[in-house]
C-alpha cells in the first residue's frame, strides 16, 4: 500500500459505503427531496383538515365574531366557487396540475453545469401548490365536492389546500420579483 495521507485513505474506504447508503444520491437529489417533503406535508395537512371538518364541524364556530370563523360548506366548483361543465372542469384541473408538476420537477434538478435551477423558496412554493392541488382532487373524489370551512369576511369560504395553493403562488410571484435567490 502506498503512503497516502490519512484523509485520502479514509475517503477512499468510505466512498463505496456512502454510495451503498445513498448519501451521494440524496445530495444530488436535495431539490427533489425538498419538493417531495413540502408536497407531502401540504397534502396530508389539507386532507386531514378536510376529513376532520367533514366529521366534526356541525355548526359555525366563530373565531372573530361574525367576521371570521369555521363554517362547513361543500364546493362543486373550482377557485372561488367558479363552476365549469363537469368534464371540462376535471380536465382543466388535471392538465394544470400536470403542467405544474412538470415545471416543479424540472426546477428541482440541476442544470448541465451542475447548478441548481431553482431556489429553495421556489421549490417550497411548487410543493405547496402541488400538495394543495392534489389534496383538493383527493377531497373531490368521493362526491365531486371540495370541503371548504375557513370563512373570513365576505370572501368565499376556502380550505387549507386553497391556502397552500395561494401561499405557493404568492411565493412564486415574490421570487420572480426578487430574482433567483440562494440555490438548494
Amino acid at each position: 500500500m502506498e503512503n497516502r495521507p490519512f484523509h485520502i485513505q479514509m475517503e477512499q474506504s468510505l466512498i463505496p459505503y456512502l454510495y451503498c447508503t445513498g448519501f451521494f444520491t440524496r445530495s444530488k437529489m436535495a431539490g427533489m427531496h425538498l419538493l417531495g417533503i413540502i408536497t407531502a406535508v401540504a397534502l396530508l395537512l389539507s386532507v386531514l383538515c378536510a376529513q376532520l371538518v367533514d366529521r366534526f364541524l356541525i355548526e359555525r364556530v366563530a373565531v372573530l365574531g361574525s367576521f371570521a370563523g369555521f363554517q362547513l360548506s361543500h364546493n362543486p366548483g373550482i377557485a372561488f366557487g367558479l363552476r365549469l361543465p363537469p368534464v371540462i372542469q376535471e380536465l382543466l384541473i388535471g392538465i394544470a396540475l400536470i403542467i405544474v408538476a412538470i415545471i416543479a420537477v424540472r426546477s428541482a434538478q440541476k442544470d448541465h453545469s451542475g447548478r441548481w435551477r431553482s431556489s429553495a423558496t421556489t421549490l417550497v412554493a411548487f410543493g405547496l401548490i402541488l400538495g394543495g392541488g392534489i389534496a383538493n382532487i383527493v377531497d373531490r373524489i368521493p362526491d365531486g365536492l371540495v370541503t371548504d370551512f375557513i370563512q373570513i369576511g365576505t370572501f368565499p369560504t376556502f380550505n387549507v389546500a386553497d391556502s397552500c395553493i395561494t401561499v405557493g403562488a404568492i411565493l412564486l410571484l415574490l421570487e420572480s420579483f426578487h430574482g433567483r435567490g440562494r440555490k438548494v
